[in-house]
């Protein structure tokens, strides 16, 4: 009894629950490592083809940032509905949460594809309004972009499996896929990018084609895995369209919330990036994406405490244990909390390797990595705790506090903010983003604030 109480009231949990959340989101951890490390060579073999073009590669990207945040976002929203079905040992509704993530998934990338083939040249141009070389950028961008949107569709069938296999549990298949994957990316584009091994030099198409064929081959591989696994959400072709339509509707009421506030999060993103954007030249460009580049590296908690969340106490609310799955999430936001400052210290130190890595770079673009990573640093226990806040409330099906604080903050103070700092001020890019983001110790305050009303707290397997 009085170890049960002492759970009840501790902030840290015992060191089993801290090994079992590790166990499941070192994996996923390694896989965003890889991933990012991968997206750093990238970074650093465009960048030596000189700003403009780094530039124009990485603002594409800030546009199917886009796409790839819907994506998740969809994925997240059936993702809530098989760790809670898997802690019920319900194969069925893991089956009918699979289908949802899959359909959603798909027509998103039929839908973002067109955008991309249509008009990438106006998307370009959006991000990088007021840019001095903006017409260099926007040349380049634009056939990278309709290049890379060829895949979204296997890219989002990959990721509907990928991240089905960790919310039951199974964290190692996507690492080992997705680091052969990313692997081969970076051979790809040391051959393409500058005509090694006598291949012809395509340098920024080249880019585009290295990834393209690397999605693919992740993409058959993960049907290849999943042929022969059979994890228990597989779904055979023929029944592929059974739906269960209580279930699809259960997840389509609780999700449009998490949909719209994710989506609202990322286009908020989407301006400011814009906005910074347009503060110089292509080395400002060039010089927060090399930053962005390196904080990725400390971003991939994010993904770890999501999934060891969704996992561990989207499984206890499944099995019914409300008591338990309080303490675990309490626990949680503890721990990731001191995760947060741990990375700042490492985000702090990482800043030495920026001469290094992007010395093919102008001076003034390095100077813009410093300062970034620098500010990114500073905001790192904040963001880790908010992760874990969001986090909580989603393993639980609560997608409304996101409304409220991804769409009430985002639109009352964060965006005003930032348009008034880029119309009535003059400071440079990464004195924006600093000032801008101290909205989010105000995201954290509404977030906890709204946990306690514990909406989060609840079993949705019971529709099925």
């Amino acid at each position: 009894m009085r170890t049960s109480n002492l759970q009840k009231t501790s902030f840290f949990g015992p060191s089993k629950f801290y090994g079992q959340a590790l166990s499941i989101a070192i994996p996923v951890m390694l896989q965003q490592l890889i991933q990012t490390l991968i997206s750093l060579i990238d970074n650093f073999m465009v960048a030596g083809l000189g700003d403009a073009k780094m530039a124009a590669v990485n603002v594409a990207n800030q546009v199917n940032f886009v796409y790839f945040v819907i994506l998740n976002a969809l994925c997240m929203a059936g993702g809530i509905y098989i760790s809670q079905f898997r802690g019920a040992g319900n194969e069925e509704g893991m089956k009918q949460a699979f289908r949802f993530k899959l359909f959603l998934t798909v027509g998103a990338s039929i839908a973002y594809f067109a955008l991309c083939q249509l008009m990438p040249e106006r998307l370009m141009a959006l991000m990088t309004a007021g840019n001095a070389a903006q017409a260099e950028i926007t040349r380049y961008g634009a056939g990278y972009l309709r290049l890379v949107s060829v895949m979204w569709v296997p890219i989002a069938i990959s990721t509907t499996i990928g991240t089905a296999c960790r919310e039951t549990g199974k964290t190692k298949p996507p690492l080992v896929i997705s680091t052969l994957a990313t692997a081969f990316c970076t051979l790809l584009n040391w051959i393409l990018i500058y005509g090694n091994l006598g291949a012809p030099r395509l340098e920024v198409t080249g880019a585009a084609l290295a990834t393209n064929i690397a999605r693919l081959a992740e993409f058959v591989a993960f049907l290849v895995y999943v042929r022969v696994s059979k994890p228990a959400f597989r779904v055979q072709p023929r029944l592929m369209f059974r739906i269960d339509r209580r279930i699809f509707g259960d997840i389509l009421k609780r999700s449009w919330m998490m949909v719209l506030s994710e989506t609202t999060w990322v286009m908020s993103e989407t301006v400011l990036t814009a906005l910074y954007n347009g503060r110089g030249g292509a080395d400002v460009v060039a010089g927060m994406a090399a930053g962005f580049a390196i904080a990725n590296l400390f971003f991939l908690v994010f993904s770890g405490i999501h999934t060891a969340t969704g996992v561990i106490i989207g499984g206890t609310l499944g099995s019914n244990r409300l008591d338990e799955a309080r303490s675990q999430a309490r626990w949680m936001r503890s721990g990731a909390l001191v995760v947060g400052f741990v990375m700042l210290t490492a985000a702090a130190a990482s800043t030495m390797i920026i001469p290094v890595v992007f010395a093919n770079l102008t001076e003034s673009a390095r100077s813009v990595s410093r300062g970034l990573v620098f500010v990114v640093a500073c905001f790192l226990p904040v963001w880790t705790y908010l992760n874990a806040q969001f986090a909580v409330a989603r393993a639980g099906g609560d997608t409304a506090m996101g409304v409220w604080v991804d769409v009430g903050i985002t639109v009352t103070v964060f965006m005003p903010l930032a348009f008034i700092l880029a119309w009535l001020t003059s400071i440079g890019p990464v004195a924006l983003f600093f000032l801008v983001k101290l909205t989010d110790f105000s995201k954290s305050a509404v977030a906890g604030w709204w946990l306690k009303k514990e909406r989060w707290l609840r079993n949705l397997t019971d529709i099925a």
